[in-house]
């Protein structure tokens, strides 16, 4: 007897639940690339495909230039503790300062900046050289927050890391109050415990199908890193990928057995991301003979909250994957716009793939507030069901 539809639905939309929850566990410590956390998140995915019965392997890779709190900073100003993360945080560029500080803020105007906090009003590497070679303490730029209050963590940054002293970021109407103050006023006192460490990276990838020559091959793809816990704080990466890790999987169980004979079906479970997309780089750098011609790429970042319509950027020679797309979107009741994706799909559009990217959203991207409870339902199971969907409109277009 075969099960009714609804059943299925309602045990899908479970599945895509408890994924969400599973890897936004505090087990998994953010699942920053390289950590215990990462490991274990990724040897429960591994799990998750072979139970959906694919074959699975491990590609690992060198990650360097990734920024780590050792301990938990601090930062007071006129003696009143500051709230890393809202009122201020380490500037992803800029260096440690591994012991206790207390310094004046000043302006660039002023005549002495040696051991002072000098206020500049954005990041500029040669005034931040110019700021160490008059041994200033650091220096102070602005920054705004997100609807929360929160100022969304980052782990690297463009290299070379890092530069020479340190750099902090002020909420920016705390930046415009000190400014205001005059120079030599107030006082901040401060560590930042950071180093810039290099790690090991790993791609999880699952294989359902193999194509046969000239037949169809998709690859489904989202990356499962977070930016990782802070010492004192979670980050449990719930929208920023949990949800499109969940997605992928679903699709995949949703579609390993019913695709006609000769069609590829893998996926990807992406490392680094958070780090540069270093996880896809290294896929594509190494894909020489891996996929067929023709193999066509979908990519899910953040799959939350649906807000009026999906967010898609296609690259590589996607005309036929942006018509399925279309067909698909009409198909499951989901509306398409196009909208940056700054992903892995840009990874595999580079390198000459059809690929796009998906977005529906990240309530707290980067921050503690990115909780599981704030990943919809709803969402999860339109994303399933129109990457589902697209693949079953070019597998249509491959039989005409």
């Amino acid at each position: 007897m075969s099960t009714p539809a609804a059943t299925r639905g309602h045990d899908a939309t479970r599945r895509l639940v408890d994924t969400v929850g599973q890897l936004a566990a505090d087990r998994f410590t953010g699942r920053r690339v390289g950590t215990a956390g990462g490991r274990a998140a990724r040897q429960w995915l591994a799990g998750q495909l072979r139970a959906a019965g694919a074959a699975t392997r491990v590609e690992t890779f060198p990650v360097t230039g990734v920024r780590e709190l050792t301990g938990t900073p601090t930062l007071a100003y006129q003696g009143r503790p500051l709230t890393h993360r809202r009122d201020w945080a380490e500037h992803v560029t800029g260096a440690g300062l591994p012991v206790e500080v207390t310094g004046s803020v000043i302006t660039t105007d002023a005549g002495d900046w040696r051991g002072r906090f000098v206020l500049v009003p954005g990041l500029d590497a040669a005034l931040t050289a110019r700021a160490a070679d008059r041994r200033a303490a650091g220096v102070l730029v602005p920054r705004g927050v997100d609807e929360a209050g929160w100022m969304p963590k980052m782990i690297t940054g463009p290299a070379p890391l890092p530069l020479p002293l340190p750099v902090v970021s002020l909420r920016a109407d705390l930046h415009a109050e000190l400014a205001a103050a005059g120079d030599d006023v107030a006082q901040l006192t401060g560590r930042i415990p950071v180093q810039v460490v290099s790690t090991t990276g790993a791609n999880l990838h699952g294989v359902f199908c193999r194509p046969a020559p000239g037949g169809r091959s998709v690859l489904l793809t989202a990356h499962y890193d977070g930016v990782g816990d802070d010492p004192q704080q979670r980050f449990p990466a719930a929208a920023d990928n949990a949800s499109g890790v969940a997605v992928v999987l679903e699709a995949a169980r949703r579609l390993a057995g019913t695709l006609p004979a000769g069609t590829g079906l893998a996926v990807a479970l992406l490392d680094a991301e958070e780090a540069g997309a270093l996880g896809s780089a290294h896929h594509v750098a190494h894909l020489a003979g891996e996929f067929a011609v023709g193999t066509t790429v979908l990519n899910v970042d953040g799959a939350a909250h649906l807000d009026g319509a999906a967010a898609i950027e296609a690259g590589g020679p996607a005309d036929e994957l942006l018509d399925a797309l279309d067909t698909a979107g009409r198909a499951v009741g989901v509306a398409l716009r196009a909208g940056p994706m700054a992903s892995d799909n840009r990874r595999y559009a580079a390198a000459g793939l059809p690929a796009v990217g998906i977005g529906m959203g990240m309530p707290g991207y980067q921050t503690p507030a990115e909780t599981p409870d704030r990943v919809e339902p709803d969402t999860l199971s339109a994303a399933t069901r129109l990457v589902t969907a697209t693949v079953r409109a070019l597998i249509d277009r491959t039989r005409r």
